[in-house]
């Protein structure tokens, strides 16, 4: 426990107290701008899990209709259903957990912000000693000690306290929770999974609003600012809105992909009259061909007739 206790504190709370306190003193004494910074800074850290996740989505997407395929063809076995879907997971180098990997991310920096609220902001003159102890060396400690108390003030907010009376910080945490969700979400074709994804939909953003408006503010913030970066990622990585396309169309589509794809439509009108020719000739070709057969059946008793004369 304690070589997890040293990992905890030299690879999360040093790492992001040191970096808060500089982008503090950086931008103008305020701690807000400093959480801000420091989130843009972290999501360009874990820009490349970003990018993964987004990639595995686009996979799973394209898997659907072989998902669905496997669904119908062993419906009454499940054991085979999960084999073949693990099957076809490995062939196409689809991860179901790969889409995971921001969010495990996420947990850590967010217990590890809350603890490094708590000490950076502190009320009395030797709880300033013990924030001094925790600076890298190379951080000059005289301009901590210029700014010291820091400051945990931003706009109506105390980022370092809950505020139970304000309520427009949980609504900006479960409208970004809830728009990253549904831009995430991938449509399924099993309708158990599709109930669980729905229920998650509104469950997971209703539990977080809650625990921003429980925790302190600073914690709000961070979450919200992460969301929104994290939903302008992925509108211009995917190029849309994802499932939000419906709520939020980006543009109308060109007219020459539509051009161009009239001539397919085209053919396929021309191979339908050309079926419907076929299967009105069939009938004539029937009656003909017994039309033949009878008149060869016929030739034969006349020349046998002939002959007996």
């Amino acid at each position: 426990m304690e070589v997890i206790s040293i990992l905890w504190t030299e690879v999360i709370i040093r790492p992001m107290l040191n970096s808060l306190v500089v982008l503090y003193t950086i931008f103008f004494n305020q701690m807000g701008l400093a959480i801000i910074v420091l989130t843009a800074i972290i999501r360009l850290v874990t820009l490349p899990l970003t990018l993964k996740q987004l990639s595995q989505m686009r996979a799973m997407s394209t898997l659907q209709p072989k998902l669905k395929e496997i669904q119908d063809r062993y419906s009454r076995d499940r054991s085979r259903v999960s084999q073949e879907t693990m099957r076809l997971y490995r062939e196409a180098g689809v991860s179901p957990f790969g889409c995971l990997g921001p969010m495990v991310v996420q947990m850590p920096i967010l217990i590890g912000l809350f603890r490094v609220l708590i000490q950076i902001v502190f009320s009395r003159p030797d709880q300033l000693v013990g924030l001094s102890e925790k600076l890298y060396t190379w951080i000059p400690a005289t301009a901590v000690f210029a700014a010291a108390p820091l400051d945990s003030g931003f706009l109506w907010l105390d980022l370092a306290e809950s505020d139970p009376t304000n309520i427009i910080i949980p609504v900006l945490v479960f409208v970004s929770t809830w728009v990253q969700q549904k831009m995430t979400m991938q449509p399924s074709t099993d309708p158990r999974q599709s109930g669980n994804q729905a229920m998650m939909l509104w469950l997971m953003p209703l539990m977080i609003a809650f625990f921003s408006y429980t925790l302190p503010s600073g914690l709000a913030l961070y979450w919200t600012t992460s969301n929104v970066i994290g939903i302008a990622i992925q509108y211009f990585v995917t190029g849309g809105w994802g499932p939000l396309f419906p709520l939020f169309p980006k543009s109308a589509p060109e007219a020459a992909p539509v051009a161009a794809a009239r001539p397919s439509q085209d053919v396929s009108q021309e191979e339908m009259v050309e079926d419907g020719r076929d299967r009105n000739e069939r009938p004539n070709r029937r009656r003909s061909n017994r039309a033949g057969a009878e008149r060869t059946r016929r030739r034969p008793r006349r020349g046998r007739g002939r002959n007996t004369k």
